[in-house]
């Protein structure tokens, strides 16, 4: 096993979720520095905790493994985003809707 690709790799898509370190060890009911270590790839992890990890931040334990991306089907980004979204306070929620908006205004432009 590359426990340090693996922990880019989990890293990587926590970073891209905006959690901090903290929030995802108690997310996944761990340490922060036990977080840190499989981040690293200093220390590994049991199964039970690698499907924590692959729930909390939408990916496949394939991809988290070995780096392999699942086909993605149409709802993919409804399970990609979704942690994005549940970290969004009621009061925020408007502001999100309207950048979403935007994005996809614009991309539909930009297909024209």
């Amino acid at each position: 096993m590359d426990w340090i690709a693996i922990g880019g790799r989990i890293r990587k898509q926590r970073e891209y979720l905006g959690l901090t370190r903290e929030q995802f060890a108690e997310k996944l009911d761990i340490t922060p520095k036990f977080c840190s270590d499989i981040e690293l790839g200093i220390k590994g992890m049991s199964v039970p905790t690698l499907c924590r990890i692959a729930s909390t931040l939408s990916l496949s334990t394939d991809y988290i493994l070995f780096g392999k991306q699942e086909k993605k089907d149409k709802f993919w980004a409804f399970k990609a985003l979704s942690p994005m979204i549940e970290s969004v306070t009621p009061s925020q929620l408007p502001y999100l809707e309207n950048v979403l908006k935007t994005v996809i205004s614009a991309m539909n432009h930009k297909e024209d």
